[in-house]
């Protein structure tokens, strides 16, 4: 058996998926002709209250894309220091935006009003950077795939308006966290000037992310998304699978969440696991104990036929997603249970 849980990127579109982009009506999208593309666009634009949205290659692209909007070249945005613009994005906020990031010490990704504040640099004092953005992450892939509070989100936003800052929101699992917290994309919509959001994570499609926001700040995007090679042709069989996740595959995320509690709850009970982060959506991050080599782990693992993978500084996690099975699941918890881990020599 090959089961896959290294993240959720790793699925394949389904049946009704496949299709519904067979089917797809298409144009070019570079000159904002596909009538896929562009109903994608309205609709997820409708769905967080904004004017307007633009398909992306990738939420990596998104987030450069909106600091890009949101900042000059000398500028300093706040972040977590788990935050994914910085760990996970090859460095494009200095390559492609000239800006630095003040990192902040949060709980699993996640910072309080009281700490941007604290963090923002005194826009008279020449000698620092200025300061224009905040960027969240919800949730948080290195915090273990934790959800924001929303009353916080409230508060930093405040600060934002207090102060005069650009507020993004990094979403790229933010389906994910809808789902758990029962919250809606206009909770959000109402709180940030921009939000990325990934289809090709939790929903189960082959590619896309999209960006949402004012009028003007996706005319601005619609250019930098051109400088960064993003334009895409008849991109609307994409679009198509976005428009089916959206309908068919979002609400099953809750699916995932309990599977990914099935094995937290088992991994508690095992000498080898040292500890397990707080879980409450897709993602498991759990540490070894010292004296297990965390390779010989995962090659243990891979020769049972389940991948997972680290994320550094003794980390290990696991995700799940709309591929991963029932019969995959049952089988990897007897797996685990049983796992012959032996302790490393000293």
């Amino acid at each position: 058996m090959d089961i896959n849980l290294i993240s959720d990127t790793v699925t394949k579109p389904s049946a009704g998926m496949l299709d519904a982009m067979m089917n797809a009506e298409v144009g070019d999208d570079v000159f904002k002709n596909d009538p896929t593309i562009n109903a994608l666009e309205e609709k997820v634009a409708a769905l967080f209250g904004k004017e307007a949205a633009l398909l992306f290659p990738s939420g990596t692209m998104a987030n450069q894309t909106a600091i890009k909007v949101h900042t000059q070249p000398g500028d300093q945005l706040i972040a977590d220091k788990y935050a994914h613009i910085y760990n996970y994005e090859g460095g494009g906020v200095s390559f492609n935006s000239g800006v630095s990031c003040k990192l902040l010490d949060g709980h699993r990704g996640m910072v309080t009003a009281s700490q941007v504040e604290a963090a923002i640099n005194p826009p008279d004092f020449y000698h620092s950077p200025l300061t224009t953005l905040v960027s969240l992450e919800n949730t948080t892939n290195k915090g273990g795939g934790a959800c924001w509070d929303l009353e916080e989100m409230k508060a930093i936003r405040k600060v934002c308006d207090d102060h005069g800052l650009k507020y993004h929101l990094d979403g790229a699992r933010l389906w994910n966290a809808m789902v758990a917290k029962q919250q809606s994309p206009k909770d959000f919509g109402a709180l940030f000037d921009t939000i990325s959001v990934c289809f090709s994570k939790g929903l189960g499609c082959p590619v896309g992310s999209m960006l949402v926001g004012s009028k003007a700040d996706m005319d601005k995007a619609l250019r930098i998304r051109k400088i960064f090679g993003g334009g895409m042709r008849q991109a609307g069989y994409l679009a198509a699978a976005a428009i089916y996740s959206i309908d068919h595959q979002w609400e099953r995320l809750a699916e995932d969440h309990r599977k990914a509690r099935e094995i937290g709850d088992v991994l508690q009970t095992l000498p080898f696991i040292k500890s397990i982060e707080p879980l409450e959506t897709n993602i498991l991050i759990f540490n070894l104990t010292d004296r297990v080599d965390e390779q010989e782990f995962l090659k243990l693992l891979n020769d049972h036929g389940v991948r997972i993978i680290t994320m550094g500084q003794g980390k290990l996690r696991i995700v799940t997603h709309m591929d991963y099975t029932d019969e995959q699941h049952e089988y990897f918890i007897d797996l685990i249970k049983r796992l012959p881990v032996k302790k490393a020599t000293v």
